[in-house]
């Protein structure tokens, strides 16, 4: 990785999803390539939950992000933004300090490595309690579920997993 492109990553860290503003979207596992030519920056990311409702106010809130980010480099005039589904993306992708940054949200994080068709394990963000229960499969979006712990008695959302069959 050259130095161009590791400012690019800097700014990056700066874009945040817009349903969860305490993670950004390299941590949220959503960049998949970067390529520079000269004065010109070409970013390619992956959606998350390609069938959410809200995926293209997403796009347009993310892209304006990303492209006045990253045009904002000395030596950059232009920023193109693609979104693309395949690969498609996973929630294995979020990093680890991207799980961290859900669970200090409030939100538990979907477990870092998941088979679709799988038990899904919940532990509470707050007190780390396996004793939890599904209070509701739908949460605020259709990313996340709501959940109750037994210990702490606290409800939060869930990420819902999302695996490569």
């Amino acid at each position: 990785m050259n130095e161009q492109e590791r400012k690019v990553l800097k700014v990056l860290e700066r874009v945040t999803d817009p349903e969860l503003p305490c993670i950004n979207i390299i941590d949220l596992g959503m960049l998949h390539a970067i390529e520079i030519d000269g004065s010109r920056v070409e970013i390619t990311l992956l959606p998350t939950f390609s069938g959410c409702p809200a995926l293209d106010i997403i796009k347009n809130d993310v892209v304006k992000e990303v492209r006045d980010a990253v045009t904002e480099l000395e030596g950059i005039v232009e920023a193109e933004v693609r979104f693309e589904f395949d690969p498609p993306w996973t929630t294995d992708r979020i990093t680890e300090q991207g799980r961290e940054n859900l669970k200090e949200f409030g939100v538990s994080p979907p477990p870092a490595q998941h088979i679709e068709g799988e038990p899904w394990k919940v532990d509470c963000p707050y007190c780390g309690s396996p004793y939890t229960t599904m209070e509701n499969i739908f949460g605020p979006t259709a990313c996340r579920s709501i959940l109750y712990c037994s210990q702490c008695k606290n409800p939060f959302e869930a990420m819902k997993p999302v695996a490569n069959m």
